[in-house]
């Protein structure tokens, strides 16, 4: 009874409701009938049909008039070429270091290519493909009535051989008609410029067949072990069956799919005449397992530099504009500022882990990365990026780091501005603790009095933080962005003097700050790229002669030398100074924020007037199991010292213009006017000299000794074979 009240409940409301609508419609259809009427006249006085025709006329003029653009503006001629050549990447000497490429597989004329390819892909793809001239009306009007049925042009069909050469080398895989429009004009560009074997060859060389292989040789030496112009007619459909799903018509890991999918092409052959119906049924009972064979043998030994040529990467990209995948398909010429001499002394030293201090009890490494540079240019000489398995394009410690510089910003944010106010290297400098900001030097102890000369050798904080107050923040701050430093406002206070940053700085940034000082005064950009040449042989990026700009005067650079050769002579990088020559520079290392005995990073930037090498060391995170300990000079000391003597053996060896500060008690001069009891690194002693001696002898001792065993080894086993006999 309740549930029939209800029903009736609901239908009188229904009723009231239908009622009303009614009433509703009366009330407003007079109205309706007149605004009907009203916008009969007016689209009949304004011509709207004729005005909508109109604006759709002016539309599709606009379209074609950018497509036409973007055909015309893209390099169809540089195509073939592109494909055909891996970028090549040259040193400073102009000879090649190496090659690189992205997706793209051997290349090989369609010559090389088995016949029953050929046959396949047309039997399969593209019918008409020696006819059309770029497109195809039927395969687009197909593609418009699925767009209009699904509202996607998914389904394939409509896209020639050429649209798909078209869509693999400029444009991306998204269906939609602004891609397919553009398909269309560039496949005219391609068409005009290229015969269809060139088309088709182009084609086939930039498919991919799964299992990371690009292009039609290497699919066959990938699946079938032959070259491509020795495949089968059953593994000519195979491959090209996989170009509608490399992964799901696979044959290694898919072959039933892949058998059936070959099936289906090699009867598309019959259909189209490339095959006869006996041949094809032959084939067809092929088992594909049995013809599974990988002879693929994938090396990247052009990539022989990574961390260096992700850099180039990156720096073509970031500073010019250049794609990656552009840059790495189209056979660019990389001309850089490479000096493989040194790359390889820094990938040595990077390759040995006794230079390096243990993992952490977790297996964690600890990160390292740098920066060798040339100060009279900027140019980027060696590079290394990390420690580990190489990713390709991971992240780069050496250029995208930002961790605080410790200590080695000092000579940049407190002595270069003081020696331009005035200070001199042997000023003294009050060495105590402070009311404005709270520090304390390593030691944990103060001398009140200290020369400029020594508190920079031994890394004194106390004595830097005085200098900058003294001297002025804003002076200190601004010249330390003038040296290339990317400082943010909270950077403006006085722990910029122990390098307390918000973000911090890279290897890179260091070693183009430090070659202010090798080079006399001028900051040039560290750069790797010097010109790139596209494969048409036009230049289109020229750094050959970079511009520098004047930070310091040279009266400045040579006095903050004279201070900073100190540190490797008497100072905090005595440890870490290479055997036999003579090399400036400063230590750094950051506190933890849980223990200050313990080191977030430790740094040394040391150079010569040829070359600046800037390396750091610490954890990727640093935590309370991720820390370093001990000083820059014992931690990353031998790291530095390892990549300096493979490095400085191939530069010019040019001397520096003023003596150490600390021969000289702080007074600036040239090594010829320094005093003559001092001895230079380069000046062996007589205990080095017995040293040596005793080596050589020791050397020859043992290479006598193991001629000796050698040859009674052989004795030895001829009397075994005289007896045997």
């Amino acid at each position: 009874m309740d549930f029939q009240r209800f029903l009736a409940t609901i239908k009188k409301y229904l009723g009231i409701i239908k009622e009303y609508l009614i009433r509703f419609w009366q009330w407003v259809k007079p109205y309706l009938i007149q605004f009907h009427q009203w916008r009969k006249r007016v689209w009949k006085k304004y011509h709207v049909n004729k005005i909508i025709i109109l604006f759709a006329l002016v539309g599709a003029l606009v379209m074609s008039i950018y497509l036409f653009y973007i055909a015309k503006t893209t390099k169809v001629s540089e195509l073939e070429s592109g494909l055909r050549e891996s970028t090549i990447i040259y040193d400073k000497d102009n000879q090649e270091a190496g090659r690189m490429s992205a997706q793209k597989g051997t290349y090989v004329d369609l010559e090389h290519v088995s016949p029953y390819v050929v046959d396949a892909v047309i039997s399969t793809e593209d019918r008409s493909f020696y006819s059309h001239h770029g497109f195809d009306i039927k395969g687009i009007g197909r593609a418009a009535v699925r767009m209009v049925i699904n509202r996607s042009t998914s389904g394939g069909g409509g896209s020639t051989i050429t649209q798909q050469l078209a869509k693999n080398a400029y444009l991306t895989i998204d269906q939609t008609f602004n891609r397919k429009a553009k398909e269309i004009f560039l496949a005219i560009e391609i068409e005009k410029k290229y015969s269809k074997d060139e088309i088709l060859a182009m084609y086939l060389n930039t498919s991919y067949f799964g299992n990371g292989v690009w292009g039609i040789q290497d699919a066959s030496q990938k699946y079938f072990g032959v070259n491509a112009t020795d495949l089968t007619i059953g593994e000519a459909a195979t491959l090209i069956g996989m170009l509608k799903g490399p992964s799901i018509y696979n044959p290694i890991d898919e072959p039933e799919a892949a058998t059936n999918r070959r099936d289906t092409i090699l009867q598309l052959m019959v259909e189209n005449g490339k095959l006869d119906q006996a041949l094809a049924d032959q084939e067809s009972q092929v088992a594909i397992t049995d013809l599974l064979y990988d002879t693929y043998d994938q090396t990247d030994a052009g990539y022989q530099y990574p961390y260096y040529f992700d850099a180039v990467i990156n720096e073509a990209e970031r500073e010019y504009g250049i794609e990656d995948d552009d840059l790495m398909n189209r056979g660019y010429k990389i001309y850089t500022s490479l000096d493989q001499n040194y790359q390889n002394a820094m990938q040595d030293t990077y390759a040995e882990n006794g230079y390096f201090p243990p993992n952490a009890e977790d297996g964690t490494m600890v990160q390292s990365a740098s920066v060798a540079l040339d100060p009279a240019t900027g140019g980027v000489r060696g590079l290394i990026g990390r420690r580990g398995d190489y990713t390709f394009r991971g992240f780069n410690f050496a250029t995208d780091m930002k961790r605080s510089p410790g200590s080695t910003i000092k000579p940049l944010s407190v002595y270069a501005p003081a020696l331009e106010a005035g200070y001199k290297p042997d000023s003294i400098l009050k060495d105590e603790p402070q009311s404005y900001y709270e520090a304390k030097n390593y030691s944990g102890t103060y001398e009140n009095e200290v020369p400029m000369y020594q508190a920079v050798a031994r890394s004194l904080n106390l004595p830097a933080v005085w200098l900058l107050h003294e001297i002025g923040l804003d002076k200190g701050y601004n010249k330390a962005k003038a040296f290339g430093l990317n400082l943010t406002e909270s950077d403006k206070y006085w722990g910029v003097a122990l390098g307390g940053l918000e973000y911090g700085v890279s290897p890179m940034t260091m070693a183009g700050a430090y070659g202010v000082f090798a080079n006399g005064g001028t900051l040039y950009t560290p750069h790797l790229i010097t010109k790139i040449i596209d494969s048409t042989g036009a230049v289109i990026v020229d750094n050959t002669q970079p511009k520098g700009k004047k930070v310091i005067s040279k009266e400045t650079a040579d006095e903050m030398t004279s201070m900073l050769l100190g540190t490797f002579s008497n100072g905090t990088a005595m440890e870490a100074a290479p055997y036999n020559y003579t090399v400036a520079g400063k230590t750094g290392t950051t506190e933890t924020n849980f223990d200050a005995s313990k080191n977030n990073d430790q740094w040394i930037v040391g150079y010569t007037p040829d070359v600046v090498i800037s390396t750091w060391l610490g954890f990727e995170k640093t935590s309370k199991d991720h820390y370093l300990v001990g000083t820059s000079g014992e931690t990353v000391g031998p790291i530095f010292k390892a990549q300096a003597e493979g490095i400085l053996p191939y530069t010019t060896g040019t001397n520096f213009a003023v003596a150490d500060a600390y021969w000289t008690d702080g007074q600036v001069m040239s090594p010829d006017e320094a005093p003559e009891e001092q001895t230079t690194p380069e000046e062996k002693q007589p205990w080095q000299d017995d040293l040596d001696k005793f080596t050589e002898d020791a050397k020859e001792g043992m290479q006598k000794f193991g001629e000796k065993v050698t040859e009674g080894a052989k004795d030895l086993f001829r009397g075994i074979r005289d007896r045997l006999r």
